[in-house]
């Protein structure tokens, strides 16, 4: 089957997508397969609070972002500031 598309057919992607530290924090528990109560015991921070952060009523913080990034395995900027990009 031969498909003919033409660059007039096609849409420009988005440079990126921005997550915010909460949604971050969201994916990267759901890709461990993890419950809020699940990073609860691992981080010791209570599921509502975790609840908060994901559904970004509460700012995460310092603290709060490394304690959740070693739990998450991943390194703190990563949390706070996925959507830094770099001025060209």
């Amino acid at each position: 089957m031969s498909t003919n598309i033409k660059n007039k057919d096609l849409n420009i992607a988005a440079r990126g997508i921005t997550l915010s530290p909460g949604e971050i924090v969201r994916e990267l528990r759901e890709l461990k397969g993890w419950s809020q109560l699940d990073l609860e015991r691992e981080t010791g921070i209570s599921q509502t609070n975790i609840s908060a952060i994901e559904n970004d009523r509460v700012e995460i913080g310092k603290s709060r972002a490394i304690t959740l990034a070693e739990a998450l395995n991943v390194h703190p900027a990563s949390i706070m500031f996925a959507d830094y990009e770099e001025a060209a």
